[in-house]
């Protein structure tokens, strides 16, 4: 029992130090998970990022990368907690987020494409918050199309629309 209480005060040793903090709640649930995987953090333009690396990361990811995006998620909420949100926090094991965001952004520029064509809002089908932050950024650094999101959660989705003259 004392472990376990260790545990969780050495999480809340110094909310000012959210890189450390970070680092510290990722291993305790990938030593929880019972992974043989290395954690490294780092601050990188405003973006805390947590990396996971090993063979092990299948368990981490989850299916369709829920197990991932609910960590990623729990990870904003208890580094900032009860103080203004600093950074966004990114977790990600072995690649698995550009891996994912590739394909994203094929499919994103082809409704992208799709709705100048047809001149009309074309949507996507629903997809979890970060991935739909994919797409966001990645129509947005193109110009010709807007896009916004629609729904509610698990089945909110994009919808891309060309832009007015």
């Amino acid at each position: 029992m004392s472990e376990d209480s260790t545990s969780q005060e050495d999480l809340e040793i110094d909310p000012g130090d959210p890189l450390e903090l970070l680092g510290e709640l990722l291993e305790e649930i990938v030593d929880a998970l019972g992974l043989d995987v290395e954690v490294e953090v780092e601050e990188a333009d405003g973006v805390l990022v947590g990396y996971i690396a090993g063979d092990d990361v299948g368990l981490f990811i989850g299916r369709r990368g829920q197990t991932i995006d609910a960590v990623q998620h729990l990870a904003q909420r208890i580094v900032f907690r009860g103080g203004p949100v600093k950074a966004r926090v990114v977790i990600d094991a072995d690649g698995y987020r550009e891996r994912r965001a590739r394909p994203l952004r094929e499919h994103a520029d082809g409704a992208a494409d799709e709705a100048l064509r047809l001149g009309s809002a074309v949507e996507l089908d629903p997809m979890p918050a970060s991935e739909r932050r994919v797409v966001h950024e990645h129509l947005r650094d193109r110009g010709d199309v807007g896009t916004h999101s629609e729904g509610e959660e698990p089945e909110r989705y994009l919808v891309v629309s060309p832009l007015g003259d």
